[in-house]
């Protein structure tokens, strides 16, 4: 039960620090010299040590008997209850929540004189003796007892003097005077160094902000204005509830915004925490599995196609480190995964745009606290999925392209022909999609384009086209993606060579009885012997008119050879008919066709 439950109760709070090992040891030290020492959780990262609790009148006498005596702080100030959440100290003790006494030698307020009956008789007299104007009185019941007179507030605590300050503030560790030198840079105040050396930079930053806040201009702010700065550098996370996560299961604890997030669901390799609400659509991932160096590097690879991984921002990876910044107009990713030996451990911040303050503090809480345990997450933690789908990885969305469709090596620099639909509308065009493409020449006429990977491949077999003209009826086959990418290799499709030309007597087309997939569009037609016809047309269905199923249509190799050449490519032919057996044509299709995909 938090402190909040009695407000009728104050506390005398003496410190104030940023981490609960420190305040712990700043209340064990309290505690070999004062009575009732406390600690509670203040929020937003803050941990307070306090006296009490004691009545409000009690209060002010032992804060000002204890700053006489130099046993606290002169900045020491009363709060209420309210203020204060889980008790951390004394460890494993719960902390009486009703007024206690004050400690021996401590001098209680003094006590106020009672009235006689004579001074009330005489106080009334002179109201009703007064020139105020007549009122009708409450009624009022005559059982009912008086409600007793509410406790003065305690008068504010006087502010410390220069040399106090800096007597307080040498008692900031290292880190902790980085730290405020990194709050005074937030508020716009100090631009230098972050050393944690107090020197003239640091000085006139903290005379700039105290004058901002209509304080003395000392260079030394007090015990109160720190924590005012901590107060106002941690506003903008209230609501978000950092809160340390210690997940055993995957090894690794961290600081997390439960107030916008809850855990839900082990899905290797995440833990899965996502929004609890509408108002603030945020996830957080912690990743935990076993892995080698080429399975670290692959982690790396997949994490680049899920949906909330914008492909936008930087990206860095050393043989142990990995870290993704993903951003668009909808979403900041950000992701950094480590490797120690064979364990694999690392988090994931989604966040929604446009909210760049809050998202850049809670990540810096997040890479400060990440911490790795024993152990990683086990492959079989979570129960089968029923739903599983190849564009899903842990549940998660893969992202998918625009559109695929099919290509063919036409050269052994790693050139791909494919159909002209690529070289309008594509943000960006991958081979196999894993390499980044562009368009090397495009031919709309003729609707074929050309494109070249930015890095050079070594395919295994290209493209021969045929140049002697086949027979009406002969068997052709065309190899292509109709599924997309769900498929690892390109399917078949078998069929004839219905006519030479196109329906409205077209000579760079030959109709084909076959039927074929809009993702087969680009791929290679071969004949009987495994050379190249043509490409596979894209179905052109304008003005209402539908082509029956099985009725397709090539792009005659004799145009597409003049088109390539014209652009400065070569290609390979052959005038030789042959034949091989299907199963054959099929191995050969595998080598020589390619996954296009516009993104």
């Amino acid at each position: 039960m938090g402190a909040a439950a009695q407000s009728e109760t104050v506390w005398l709070q003496v410190e104030a620090r940023r981490s609960v090992a420190s305040a712990s040891e700043a209340a064990r030290s309290y505690a070999q010299d004062l009575d009732n020492v406390t600690g509670f959780s203040l929020g937003n990262g803050f941990y307070g040590v306090a006296l009490g609790p004691y009545t409000a009148a009690d209060a002010q006498a032992l804060s000002a008997q204890l700053k006489a005596q130099g046993r606290i702080p002169q900045d020491s100030y009363i709060v209420s209850s309210d203020a204060y959440g889980q008790q951390f100290y004394p460890v494993g003790t719960g902390v009486s929540l009703d007024a206690q006494p004050l400690p021996d030698g401590i001098a209680g307020p003094p006590a106020e004189e009672a009235l006689s009956p004579e001074d009330i008789a005489a106080a009334v007299e002179a109201i009703t003796q007064s020139d105020l104007p007549e009122a009708e009185p409450p009624e009022q019941d005559a059982a009912a007892p008086a409600e007793p007179a509410p406790e003065p507030e305690p008068e504010p605590e006087p502010e410390e003097t220069r040399a106090q300050a800096l007597a307080s503030e040498d008692l900031l560790s290292r880190d902790e005077k980085r730290e405020l030198q990194s709050m005074l840079q937030w508020a716009g105040f100090y631009n230098s160094a972050i050393d944690g050396l107090f020197g003239g930079g640091t000085r006139g930053a903290m005379s700039a902000w105290q004058e901002a806040k209509g304080y003395e201009p000392t260079g030394v702010l007090t015990t109160r204005q720190r924590e005012e700065l901590f107060r106002d550098f941690n506003a903008i996370l209230d609501g978000l509830d950092l809160a340390t996560v210690r997940d055993d299961a995957s090894g690794i604890q961290m600081a997390v915004p439960v107030g916008v997030v809850a855990f839900t669901e082990y899905a290797p390799p995440f833990v899965k925490f996502e929004p609890i609400s509408e108002a603030l659509q945020a996830e957080v991932y912690f990743i935990s599995q076993a892995g080698n160096e080429d399975r670290f590097f692959g982690l790396y690879e997949i994490l680049q196609t899920l949906d909330i991984v914008p492909e936008e921002g930087p990206r860095e990876r050393s043989g142990s480190t990995f870290e993704i910044d993903g951003r668009d107009a909808e979403r900041h990713t950000y992701i950094r995964a480590q490797r120690e030996g064979n364990a694999i451990k690392g988090f994931m911040l989604v966040w929604p745009a446009g909210d760049e303050e809050r998202r850049s503090r809670v990540l810096q809480e997040m890479q400060a606290s990440f911490t790795t345990l024993e152990g990683v997450l086990d492959p079989g933690i979570a129960p089968p999925d029923e739903e599983q789908a190849p564009d899903m990885l842990a549940g998660l969305q893969i992202r998918q392209p625009q559109y695929s469709r099919s290509g063919f090596f036409i050269d052994a620099g790693g050139s791909v022909l494919t159909t002209a639909e690529v070289a309008g509308g594509c943000r960006e065009i991958t081979i196999e999609g894993a390499y980044d493409a562009r368009i090397v020449h495009s031919d709309p006429e003729t609707g074929i384009a050309v494109l070249r990977a930015a890095q050079p491949l070594a395919p295994r077999r290209v493209a021969e086209f045929q140049t002697s003209v086949p027979r009406l009826r002969d068997p052709v086959a065309v190899a292509g993606y109709p599924f997309g990418g769900i498929l690892s290799a390109p399917a078949m499709s078998f069929g004839t060579l219905a006519d030479l030309r196109g329906l409205n007597g077209e000579e760079d087309l030959q109709r084909l009885d076959l039927a074929a997939s809009e993702g087969d569009a680009g791929g290679p037609v071969f004949d009987g012997g495994g050379a190249v016809l043509g490409m596979l047309a894209a179905r052109n269905e304008a003005e209402g008119r539908v082509l029956p199923p099985g009725v397709s249509f090539a792009v005659d190799s004799g145009a597409i050879i003049a088109s390539v050449r014209a652009a400065g490519l070569s290609v390979q032919t052959t005038d030789a008919f042959r034949q091989i057996t299907p199963e054959l044509q099929t191995l050969q299709a595998a080598d020589v066709t390619v996954l296009v995909s516009c993104w």
